[in-house]
């Protein structure tokens, strides 16, 4: 790519950051996706930004034994539903009050980014997060594209890298243990009218 920047990201017994697939709670691993988003995000600012309360388990030493108990922990924070986590409204007032459980309540601004907003607008708020060290949780309801994205339909994720390639604009995605990359306008563009959007993460602790 022409331009890349990445977070410093995570790795469990090898995968890309934590995997759905890994939970045996049978509700979890059919619609678990916000909880996980969630996890990694707790796991990532343990890690990096010095938020060691947020995971409750052993950080330097990430296995997938303790990612599926913290899932646990998660989950009637951020609990599937029939339909799933489908506004992110559902998935910021759950993820404040595991934080403010966790004891840093206050430390972690979270607002909704709407997918009604242009792709520009999604490009520029992807470029400030990830430049800051952000990852950017992002929920994809329906989508046009059923093949590119088959594994994103109805799905929660996140974003911890863009890149700039012959004038494509890419964003790096998180989810079931893999990174994989998408031109961010191609993910943007649903085609339906009913959008996901992304979750703005700001650091407020002094």
């Amino acid at each position: 790519m022409d331009i890349r920047k990445e977070l410093d990201y995570f790795e469990i017994d090898g995968a890309f950051g934590g995997n759905q697939d890994w939970f045996t709670n049978v509700v979890m691993h059919i619609g678990g996706c916000a909880a996980a988003t969630a996890c990694d995000c707790c796991i990532y600012f343990a890690k990096h930004m010095d938020m060691g309360k947020l995971y409750p388990y052993d950080i330097a030493h990430l296995s997938i034994e303790d990612y599926k108990r913290f899932s646990q922990v998660m989950k009637p924070y951020i609990s599937p539903r029939v339909s799933g986590v489908r506004k992110i409204s559902w998935f910021i007032s759950g993820f404040e009050k595991y934080i403010g459980d966790a004891g840093m309540a206050g430390q972690l601004g979270m607002e909704e980014f709407p997918g009604t907003r242009t792709v520009k607008e999604a490009e520029g708020l992807v470029k400030s997060q990830i430049n800051q060290g952000m990852p950017v949780p992002v929920l994809l309801l329906q989508h046009k594209d059923r093949e590119q994205f088959k594994d994103y339909i109805w799905h929660w994720f996140l974003i911890v890298g863009y890149g700039q390639e012959s004038g494509v604009f890419k964003v790096k995605t998180a989810t079931y243990g893999e990174a994989v990359w998408f031109s961010l306008k191609d993910l943007w563009e649903t085609g339906f009218a009913e959008k996901g959007g992304l979750v703005k993460l700001t650091l407020l602790k002094k």
